[in-house]
């Protein structure tokens, strides 16, 4: 998966070479789908779920730029894969999943492997995990059309935000800079993914 998705898609940045290469990918995708856990595409969880394709996850790594020293909040961690590559990258890794059931297996999957220094938060993925927060970065595994409120409020000054939005047919990642309660984005590269659960856009009907 490494040598044939990451990094001929220009990611050669050490960090997260090494933490893609420890975290083992098929035990954070469902049973049934552990024979592509490793193929080139999102891996499905749920309607409307998937655990993000490697190339476009490590491109968003990538392009985030996350360091020792950060805390990371992890939006629709799902199964824990991210929080878990996250956790070998970053100082502590706040993973929010939805679904209760997914969420307790993600911590056991994290605690088996040794994460000490990431959890998993069951809630709304729109509200984020206040408690846990300010954050140095926020990665969202999934499309937004619009980025909640209550998750800007949870960035510190100067903060990274990682996501994907849902442009049209290629949808786009891009990277955000808080600075002074406002985002500054700038493009990454082009991908898309399924809409995440309270991430959609409002839509006005008119006669």
């Amino acid at each position: 998966m490494v040598d044939t998705q990451v990094r001929p898609s220009d990611v050669t940045k050490f960090p997260i070479i090494a933490a893609m290469l420890a975290i083992p990918r098929e035990r954070f995708v469902p049973p049934a789908r552990r024979d592509t856990a490793y193929a080139g595409d999102h891996v499905p969880l749920s309607p409307g779920r998937v655990v993000l394709d490697p190339r476009v996850f490590a491109k968003l790594l990538d392009a985030v730029d996350i360091g020792p020293g950060d805390v990371v909040l992890d939006v629709g961690c799902g199964l824990g894969y991210s929080t878990a590559v996250l956790a070998r990258i970053a100082d502590f890794v706040v993973g929010v999943e939805d679904d209760a059931p997914r969420a307790d297996e993600a911590q056991a999957l994290l605690s088996e492997i040794g994460a000490d220094n990431a959890t998993v938060v069951t809630g709304p993925l729109a509200a984020g995990a206040a408690r846990s927060g300010p954050y140095d970065v926020l990665l969202i595994e999934g499309a937004v059309e619009t980025l909640p409120d209550a998750l800007l409020a949870q960035m510190r000054d100067g903060g990274r935000i990682g996501c994907l939005w849902a442009e049209g047919a290629l949808g786009a990642a891009r990277v955000g800079r808080v600075s002074g309660g406002q985002v500054h984005w700038r493009f990454a590269f082009n991908a898309t993914a399924p809409v995440l659960p309270g991430f959609q856009a409002i839509r006005s009907f008119a006669l």
